[in-house]
């Protein structure tokens, strides 16, 4: 290793400093229970008494992060990891107000990919429990070795060329990956490919294009039935969900509009669709303008968590009931009447 770069792992190890960055990361407050109050929920149908109780209310976790996202819970150690993208971290929170940094670096380890120093986004566990991330600054898929600090490569390529700077990803039972690559992680790196893609990485590596229609494919989503793909498009002049529905030989049929944000932005939310999950009932929990907003399973929207900003949410806790939500600079939760896949 050069002396610059030790001198830069040094420093990243004692938390001075994020990955090739002379910025110093704001200081982190893990707020102690019982957690204040954070953000706003705004009701607009009967039908969301079903996902949210009365007097729920959402808490203020931690802040203090420069853009916190890919929340993913970790049944096993009955935790939440997540990532601060720009900072090239990713954190572990438990109950009771208990945060640590889970890995540094998370998405950028410098191997020579021409692409950013941003760290990684989504995660995902895959049937054994390994945690799968959208690495921005390797700009690949990577899964995490049992030292909890190296990564296996799963998909870096498609048809040769590198890809943009892949964001989110999702799994079926059949153990199919399928994820985005936005270009939002490339900066000024070397592009390699001249679209935005959705993709499926398969069990034996190969990588298929699925479709290049949505002009920043970002977050996306698995219906219980594991027939359709919600994608989120993260562009302000088209701010839609997209529905693909699965064919049986694996390509998806033309998108069709699941949810159109316009009406969001023309009332001055601020932000564009993100992440998402859906719920073991198929109700959609979609970050977007102005933080979460719950659409049933025809996409019709119930009602709204104010959050400022949100990047994405992921349900976790004990029974799969708590959503947790990646605000911008904040952590926080809401426990819903829902219940996330998988619990």
């Amino acid at each position: 290793m050069k002396p610059h770069a030790l001198l830069i792992a040094c420093l990243l190890s004692l938390g001075c400093i994020s990955v090739l960055s002379a910025a110093v990361p704001p200081p982190i407050i893990s707020h102690p229970a019982p957690y204040g109050e954070f953000g706003k929920i705004v009701r607009l149908d009967p039908a969301l008494d079903e996902l949210l109780a009365p007097d729920a209310r959402m808490e203020n976790l931690a802040e203090g992060f420069t853009w916190s996202e890919g929340p993913l819970w970790l049944p096993r150690e009955q935790r939440l990891i997540f990532s601060d993208v720009p900072n090239n971290i990713a954190y572990a929170w438990k109950d009771g107000g208990k945060i640590e940094v889970f890995l540094s670096p998370s998405g950028f380890t410098d191997r020579g990919t021409q692409g950013s120093t941003e760290g990684g986004n989504g995660m995902a566990l895959d049937a054994q429990g390994r945690v799968l991330i959208c690495q921005h600054g390797d700009r690949c898929i990577g899964r995490l070795n049992p030292d909890g600090r190296t990564f296996t490569v799963l998909a870096e390529r498609f048809e040769g060329k590198r890809f943009n700077s892949p964001n989110d990803l999702c799994l079926d039972a059949r153990g199919n990956i399928y994820f985005t690559d936005p270009p939002y992680g490339l900066k000024n790196g070397v592009r390699e490919l001249d679209f935005h893609g959705i993709y499926r990485l398969a069990p034996d590596g190969t990588v298929s294009l699925l479709s290049k229609e949505l002009e920043r494919p970002n977050g996306i989503a698995l219906t219980p039935d594991g027939k359709t793909l919600l994608v989120a498009n993260s562009q302000d002049a088209r701010p839609i969900l997209m529905a693909f529905d699965l064919q049986p030989d694996g390509t998806v049929a033309p998108g069709r509009v699941f949810f159109d944000a316009k009406g969001l932005l023309a009332q001055g939310l601020r932000g564009g669709l993100d992440g998402l999950r859906i719920d073991a009932r198929g109700n959609v929990w979609a970050t977007g303008p102005g933080g979460v907003h719950i659409l049933d399973p025809q996409g019709k929207l119930l009602g709204s968590l104010l959050t400022t900003r949100a990047a994405n949410c992921t349900f976790g806790g004990p029974d799969g009931s708590m959503l947790y939500i990646t605000a911008a600079g904040t952590l926080c939760r809401i426990q819903t009447k829902a219940r996330g896949q998988g619990f």
